[in-house]
């Protein structure tokens, strides 16, 4: 009886390994056609551009026939020396594509398995890969909303109401307090740029939004001056949120995906890497009638053409 119970947990493990195996191969062969979709997947030097090589299947690697240069499907990627199965990848990119208002480290972690460091670093890779379609440098075009949304530098009080202190003094701020600015167009593209101040968003608008476009904005003082370059509509949020159709209700959107995103999910973000999370906001927000599994490969195109991440390869390492 013994004996036919080690032989059936034997065969379940095979059967188990097999099954991995197959969906790490099936994974690897999606990473080869997102890297080079012109050949079908087969292997381009990235040395020479030559689109012939042999392959070493003992380590998953190739050799150029012209200049002999060794490399792998993700040398020269944001996935450079990766240390995960490509499985692993692909389900990392899944939970992270799926979530509406992002995933939390310790939560990816779990998912994958992994060190929360491992899962720190590969978050904001993919962060990376996103900002590609959200700061692009085309100006915005037709009607285009503006507002800005501050986060972080929370001063926690001190638990003696005797103790505490004006928080709204600039003495008594962290100097973590960042804002985002978003200018987003109706039916079209969101773009987030951080600043110390929302006063910097007219500079910001003269940037990056046309001279033939219109704007929205709200009765903030500072937003007086970009009636200087374009017909600007004003809604007043201390009367109402829209009037008859001037508002600002799609920017505002994005803030509250953001703003759920820092406080729900992160609990907090670095100023350092608060444009990181801006810009992961606006891909979702952008993407958000697009079904997964189209944003999945969308993700993995973007990462297999994006160049190593010079901030985050080795991240920990520098930190320690």
């Amino acid at each position: 009886m013994a004996q036919h119970f080690l032989l059936s947990a034997a065969s379940r493990t095979l059967s188990l390994r097999a099954i991995y195996k197959a969906g790490e191969d099936a994974a690897y062969e999606t990473f080869c056609k997102m890297r080079w979709p012109e050949t079908d997947g087969e292997a381009v030097c990235p040395c020479c551009g030559f689109d012939e090589a042999y392959k070493i299947t003992t380590r998953r690697k190739f050799k150029c026939k012209a200049c002999h240069h060794q490399f792998s499907v993700t040398s020269g990627t944001i996935f450079a020396s990766r240390k995960m199965d490509f499985v692993d990848l692909l389900a990392a990119i899944c939970i992270i594509v799926n979530a509406s208002k992002g995933v939390s480290m310790v939560q990816l972690s779990r998912d994958l398995d992994c060190q929360y460091k491992t899962a720190f670093v590969l978050d904001h890779k993919l962060r990376e890969a996103m900002a590609l379609e959200v700061q692009t440098g085309e100006i915005l075009e037709g009607h285009v909303e503006i507002d800005g949304a501050y986060f972080g530098g929370h001063f926690r009080p001190k638990n003696a109401k005797t103790d505490r202190v004006d928080r709204r003094l600039k003495e008594h701020q962290t100097g973590k307090r960042r804002v985002v600015v978003a200018m987003r167009e109706r039916h079209g593209r969101t773009l987030p740029i951080v600043t110390l101040n929302e006063g910097e968003g007219v500079a910001l608008a003269n940037e990056n939004v046309s001279r033939m476009a219109t704007m929205s904005a709200d009765e903030a003082s500072h937003w007086d001056m970009l009636h200087m370059g374009w017909h600007v509509d004003r809604v007043n949020h201390s009367e109402m949120y829209s009037d008859h159709g001037k508002h600002t209700n799609w920017v505002e959107s994005y803030f509250s995906r953001l703003r759920r995103m820092v406080e729900g999910q992160h609990h907090g973000v670095s100023p350092q890497c608060l444009y990181q999370y801006a810009n992961h906001a606006a891909w979702l927000e952008d993407n958000r009638r697009t079904d997964n599994g189209t944003l999945a490969h969308i993700v993995v195109s973007n990462a297999m053409g994006s160049p190593v991440s010079r901030q985050w390869k080795g991240y920990w390492q520098r930190a320690a």
